[in-house]
């Protein structure tokens, strides 16, 4: 029988390849149905400056892959319905809108909020004190 301390050395050894191995190969849930797509417009770019702003944090807009599910105001996920959904698996980032709110700032923004993050959960001191980004939050900040 091996001695425990020869056993106990390799411990950091295989935790360093399991967390290696695990993020190469995980793969990306299924797209929401329907979900095609999207070229962020030059809008995008500048509301995750105004993101990146109001939260002290900074990413990389262009990582962001898009999608879109046309002609829905909201679409089906596992949690429920949704308006918008950010992801992230494996390295790769996706934020799907539904299409009714494409062009509400407030939607895109709140996921990209997300991403700066990089976590799901809606933390108090991002979404509503420092940024505004849901809809009780921005509902009061319109004039």
């Amino acid at each position: 029988m091996r001695p425990i301390h020869s056993f106990r050395g390799s411990l950091p050894l295989l935790a360093i390849w399991l967390g290696v191995s695990s993020c190469a190969t995980l793969e990306p849930g299924p797209l929401p149905e329907g979900a095609v797509p999207l070229t962020a417009p030059p809008a995008y770019a500048e509301w995750f400056e105004r993101t990146e702003a109001c939260a002290g944090l900074s990413g990389d807009f262009t990582a962001i892959e898009w999608y879109v599910v046309p002609d829905v105001t909201t679409f089906e996920t596992e949690l429920g319905d949704k308006v918008g959904l950010w992801e992230q698996t494996g390295g790769v980032t996706r934020i799907t809108i539904a299409g009714a709110y494409t062009e509400h700032e407030m939607v895109v923004r709140h996921e990209m909020l997300h991403e700066l993050l990089g976590r799901e959960g809606h933390p108090q001191e991002y979404f509503v004190t420092r940024c505004q980004l849901t809809w009780d939050s921005w509902a009061s900040t319109e004039q």
